[in-house]
């Protein structure tokens, strides 16, 4: 049952429990102090009533009546209050139960049991006419049982006012301080359930304000990242169509007139092998003809296979994929020099990373090649500590590609090749940086290993 109440309601319980245990140990501590309260109040009643009867009585055997005068005394001790005086033999059972029947009046039955359970009763004995007597003093503290009793109904009804009220205010005051926790779940399962744009207004104690404003940029920032995953997830789309087109129109616009030329060759070679008058040299221009276009082609399928997959790199390697790729491009450009640091450290980094790589470095080249006029580059691939906010326990390797070129212009913006490099990376779990300088362009890319 206790696991079932809600965090309000086991606190007001607690409180509730507090308070009652309190003003019921308050109450116990009156009753357990109520008896001996009343025995010193007994004792003292009866020892000075014990001293007004040995005084009284002293000259009694000298009056003219000594038993009127020991009536008359009697009757005139009877009016002292919490006693009664009575002569050994008459009337003792009477005046104890009238003296019961008062203090029962005052309190409760059980209560007067409780703090007086025995009447309290002392015998003066004295001798009249030569006769021993005896006048027996009965306690009655009925008005101090009366006064201890209404102390603790006292104390019950203040206590009980006082408990209740501290128990509102206190109710009131746990409510307001955790209020926010019912709109902290209700804006939870929002999110739960996609709404990110849920916020919690921050109130109640500090801590519960500063877990709703923690909640709230929770929210905002899983909403940036599921639509930085949306905006990806169509940009990838976007640039696989915008790849098929390209490809699709290489093929349509290259592979088309190829394959025309090589039909209206082999056409031609078809019809001079019918000709009896056909010549040699007919037949090895047309032959060259088609040997060009069959180069053309495959030169050209090499291009679309490179744009698809580097050639090389899964059978060579990393390494030495990228050596020969920096090769061409020093065959190409001899003025421009390239230096190659890759990092011997640097082990098996997976399929998907070594495309990655390959194609970083593939597309910074050309970049520098086209814009940049530099006249230096430096490639260095190494093994780089995890960056600050990853998670998992992947490795990384940063890939960096420096010029001495112009840099970029203020307003430059991106290309498809360094866009499509930038998500691919997001995707991976990796970033890219671009730094542009007075002293060149800097791209760095940290590249989650062993990802397939």
């Amino acid at each position: 049952m206790w696991q079932r109440l809600s965090l309000r309601a086991r606190i007001n319980l607690l409180l509730a429990l507090v308070l009652a245990l309190g003003l019921a140990a308050n109450v116990v501590r009156l009753v357990l102090e109520a008896g001996p309260r009343v025995q010193a109040e007994d004792q003292s009643v009866t020892r000075l009533a014990r001293e007004f009867v040995e005084t009284m009585i002293a000259g009694l055997n000298e009056a003219s009546d000594p038993d009127a005068r020991l009536d008359q005394i009697v009757r005139d001790l009877n009016r002292l209050r919490h006693v009664s005086i009575t002569r050994q033999g008459q009337g003792n059972a009477a005046s104890a139960h009238a003296g019961i029947d008062e203090m029962q009046a005052a309190a409760p039955a059980w209560f007067v049991g409780l703090v007086h359970p025995e009447k309290t009763t002392v015998r003066v004995p004295f001798s009249l006419r030569g006769k021993p007597e005896a006048l027996i003093i009965t306690s009655i503290p009925k008005d101090e049982i009366a006064e201890i009793w209404d102390g603790i109904m006292t104390q019950l009804e203040v206590g009980s006012a006082v408990a209740i009220a501290l128990f509102l205010i206190t109710m009131m005051v746990i409510g307001r301080a955790l209020s926010p926790l019912e709109a902290l779940s209700q804006a939870m399962g929002r999110i739960e359930a996609g709404f990110y744009d849920a916020r919690v207004e921050p109130g109640g104690a500090p801590e519960l304000a500063a877990i709703c404003t923690r909640l709230n940029s929770l929210a905002a920032t899983l909403g940036e990242a599921v639509e930085d995953k949306r905006r990806l997830a169509e940009r990838a789309v976007s640039l696989q169509d915008l790849e098929r087109k390209e490809i699709a129109r290489e093929l349509h616009d290259e592979f088309g007139p190829y394959l025309f030329a090589l039909r209206a060759h082999a056409g031609a070679l078809t019809r001079l092998a019918e000709a009896s008058e056909s010549g040699g040299d007919a037949l090895r221009r047309h032959g060259s003809a088609i040997l060009e276009q069959v180069n053309a082609l495959q030169q050209f399928t090499r291009r679309i296979l490179e744009k698809l997959r580097p050639v090389g790199l899964a059978e060579l390697g990393l390494r030495e994929a990228l050596g020969a790729l920096l090769r061409l491009w020093n065959e190409s450009h001899p003025d421009v020099s390239i230096e190659t640091e890759i990092s011997h450290a640097l082990g098996e980094t997976g399929e998907t990373a070594d495309v990655t790589i390959y194609r970083i470095v593939q597309e910074a080249l050309t970049n520098v090649f086209r814009h940049a006029d530099a006249t230096a580059i430096n490639v260095s691939i190494e093994p780089a500590e995890r960056p600050a906010g990853s998670h998992g326990n992947r490795a990384y390797t940063l890939v960096r590609v420096r010029d001495n070129g112009h840099g970029l212009p203020l307003d430059h913006k991106f290309g498809l090749g360094l866009t499509g490099m930038r998500e691919r990376l997001l995707a991976l779990g990796g970033t890219l940086t671009v730094a542009s300088g007075e002293g060149g362009v800097t791209i760095e890319a940290m590249v989650p290993t062993g990802a397939r």
